[in-house]
């Protein structure tokens, strides 16, 4: 199963997780031209490379009307405590900035007078582009009938954004229909939201799993006051998942990272048996002792866990005719796989080892047709894992009448051939060898 694995040991941003997901297309830049002809009003999406740890990544910067949303979050300022959040943290509510409008998650360094900063910026664009404070109901204007994106992508941008609006909601205690964001904040979300959605459309896994969140420690400022970390908004949205704090102080996990996780998601947990393609960092601004990233794995993995009963038995003194019927029985009651083995039995008697493998429902009903119809006494048990391809069948239009295909992909592996009992019957046909009526059909 083509799965897509998150590792979120450094928490989540909606600009982190796009550029880990980035790096695992073929031609990343012809993917930010599509990005920037979405339609955002405002918006330009750039890539550039990031370095943290000595490892080699992607950041996807984005910005609003010429200025990069959280610029202001580049600058130090010592005099505030270093476990604050870099810009003042509001969330959502009416009247206020977007919680996540900073565009990327700050990690504990404090830049109160930040948002003051930002604060008079969203005011002269207010000046200079009529920008104003946005609800549901107009952000789902703009995703509907301006963006340009698939249907499905534009509603899982509307429920990403559902999340959040659902998370401030709770968090403030006011109707859903009475949050608000302001629009500088909005087109930044946005973008976030709609180039992760896209980018998943585009890469199609079957199974998204995710690593337990870190979330940070410590507590974070907004405008509101101080709040301890994760806020109210994001340890509601991931509600379920498992989250773990640290030694870092600061939020790791913004909103629109929470809400991208728990949208696509199906299970978070250690990382499976995966046999991995491609690998993704999606680089933070900040630097510290561990990587700051996100990092995406793509790969196959078995489709789930398949533990199968096995039953063997040891028979010498069955004839081949009667070995063959029970095995025919078995295969026709439901067995997995039935096969034999050569053994040398007690007394020096050549014999077989008859094995069934089965599903565990149907374990009582494989012992009794093995006592049935053998000679055994005792039945040995075992229950190993079973790891297999994905298995289908397509039906082809050939000169020679339909034929079957077997197909089987999975752990990097694809691979085709016909039916047997079809090659065997064209070959009757013609008067050919079983050779010769593969070599006549198109290559499977």
């Amino acid at each position: 199963m083509r799965t897509l694995y998150l590792d979120c040991g450094m928490g989540a941003a909606g600009d982190m997780l796009a550029a880990s997901l980035l790096e695992l297309l073929p031609d990343p830049d012809a993917f930010v031209a599509e990005l920037n002809a979405l339609g955002i009003p405002g918006v330009t999406y750039q890539r550039e490379a990031s370095v943290k740890c000595g490892i080699t990544g992607t950041r996807l910067s984005v910005s609003v009307y010429g200025e990069e949303e959280g610029a202001e979050d580049l600058h130090e300022h010592p005099h505030e405590h270093p476990h604050e959040h870099s810009h003042e943290h509001v969330h959502g509510h009416f009247h206020e900035h977007l919680h996540d409008h900073s565009h990327e998650e700050d990690h504990g360094h404090s830049h109160e007078h930040s948002h003051e900063h930002s604060h008079e910026h969203a005011h002269a664009h207010h000046a200079h582009h009529g920008h104003h404070h946005s609800g549901m109901q107009e952000i789902e204007r703009l995703v509907r009938e301006r963006l340009r994106l698939p249907d499905a992508v534009k509603e899982h941008v509307l429920a990403v954004y559902g999340l959040i609006a659902a998370a401030e909601s709770h968090a403030h205690g006011v109707p859903v229909d009475e949050v608000h964001f302001h629009e500088v904040g909005t087109l930044d979300a946005v973008a976030d939201v709609a180039a992760v959605c896209l980018l998943l459309d585009r890469l199609a896994p079957e199974q998204i799993l995710a690593s337990p969140v870190h979330v940070g420690s410590g507590q974070v400022r907004c405008a509101h006051g101080v709040l301890p970390v994760p806020a109210p908004a994001t340890a509601h949205i991931l509600r379920g998942a498992p989250i773990y704090g640290g030694e870092i102080r600061g939020e790791l996990c913004t909103p629109t990272g929470a809400a991208l996780l728990k949208n696509f998601v199906t299970s978070f947990g250690p990382m499976p048996p995966l046999c991995v393609e491609q690998i993704g960092y999606g680089m933070g601004k900040k630097d510290f002792p561990a990587a700051n990233c996100v990092r995406a794995l793509l790969g196959e993995t078995a489709p789930q866990a398949s533990v199968v009963t096995e039953l063997c038995c040891n028979l010498d003194d069955m004839t081949g005719e009667a070995l063959g019927f029970a095995m025919d029985a078995l295969f026709r009651a439901g067995a997995l796989e039935v096969y034999t083995l050569p053994a040398g039995m007690k007394k020096s008697r050549p014999g077989v080892v008859l094995c069934v493998m089965c599903r565990e429902e149907d374990r009582s009903k494989m012992l009794g047709l093995l006592f049935r119809h053998t000679s055994t006494l005792g039945v040995r048990e075992s229950r190993p894992q079973r790891y297999t391809l994905r298995r289908s069948v397509e039906t082809v239009q050939t000169p020679y009448g339909p034929v079957r295909k077997k197909k089987a992909e999975g752990f990097g592996v694809s691979r085709a051939k016909y039916e047997y009992e079809d090659l065997a019957r064209i070959a009757a046909e013609r008067g050919v060898s079983l050779r010769e009526a593969a070599e006549a059909l198109p290559r499977a």
